[in-house]
């Protein structure tokens, strides 16, 4: 064989060969791929696998299959209070029609730049028909179905599915915040207050009856202890008026003995008396005669 024979040989083999690689082409479980032509589209592969096509006229466009996510920019929205938040909104879409995506959007680029307009545009929509404090509340989140509901109605055409959409985040512009959170200062001052106010009127209350109460109460205690007192000096002299009836010169003898205990019991008293007075009747005679 000549070696012009078996170059020529080699260079078909190598075109056959790149031609054979060119022509097949793979497509994973998380893709989707479509065929095009001079930039038409001919078919869809949605099953994964192995394919062919044809090599140097075709190439592929791949699409995922999974849950892709929209985050455009933030945007300004005037509630109905005519308060302006701003509201960084997102989606979560499937392509489930590359065809028609192609056809209504060709790139991924132009794809986000427009639908991510039109969620912008759905969430002002739905909520400049409420108030800010309907947005805090348990309203918020049919908003958030109304909202899925407009992007969904807006983009059917698109070949795409709209999963979920949310608020991620909302925010007050610095000068509207400044004012919010000036306004909420001073009605927690008010608030505060009041409850000052009316602890100090409460703490009032509870004293003026604390002091009423307790002097009713020192009152009959005085009133109860002066009637048990008494009581108790009438018992007293009845017992002791009983005592003296049945003995009155031991009763005599034991209240001079009583009067020696407390005048002379401690050591340091002096008394200037006379010899034969009362007092010392019993010194001389234990039946107490003079």
């Amino acid at each position: 064989m000549s070696r012009t024979l078996m170059v020529i040989l080699g260079v078909v083999v190598l075109i056959g060969g790149v031609s054979g690689a060119s022509a097949l082409f793979t497509v994973s479980q998380t893709e989707q791929a479509m065929v095009m032509q001079f930039g038409n589209p001919k078919r869809v592969i949605r099953d994964p696998g192995l394919n062919i096509k044809i090599p140097f006229i075709q190439n592929v466009v791949y699409y995922d299959s999974r849950i892709l996510d929209l985050d455009p920019p933030a945007g300004e929205v005037i509630l109905s209070d005519q308060k302006r938040i701003k509201v960084d909104a997102f989606a979560r879409y499937r392509i489930t029609d590359p065809l028609r995506f192609f056809q209504a959007l060709r790139t991924e680029a132009a794809f986000r730049d427009q639908v991510g307009r039109i969620l912008n545009s759905s969430v002002r929509n739905s909520m400049a028909r409420v108030s800010l404090s309907e947005l805090l509340s348990d309203k918020r989140d049919d908003i958030m179905a109304e909202i899925e509901q407009r992007l969904a109605a807006e983009t059917e055409d698109f070949g795409i599915e709209i999963v979920d959409v949310r608020v991620g985040r909302t925010d007050l512009p610095p000068q509207i915040s400044q004012a919010v959170y000036n306004r909420m200062r001073s009605d927690r001052v008010k608030q505060a207050n009041q409850l000052r106010a009316d602890g100090a009127k409460a703490k009032l209350e509870i004293e003026s009856k604390a002091d009423r109460d307790k002097t009713v109460i020192i009152a009959e205690a005085q009133r109860q202890s002066q009637i048990l007192r008494g009581e108790g000096d009438g018992e007293r002299n009845r017992i002791l008026g009983e005592a003296y009836g049945q003995d009155p010169e031991f009763f005599a003898f034991y209240r001079s003995m009583t009067a020696y205990r407390e005048s002379l019991a401690q050591g340091d008293t002096n008394l200037v008396l006379s010899p034969d007075s009362d007092f010392f009747r019993f010194f001389g005679d234990q039946t107490g005669k003079q």
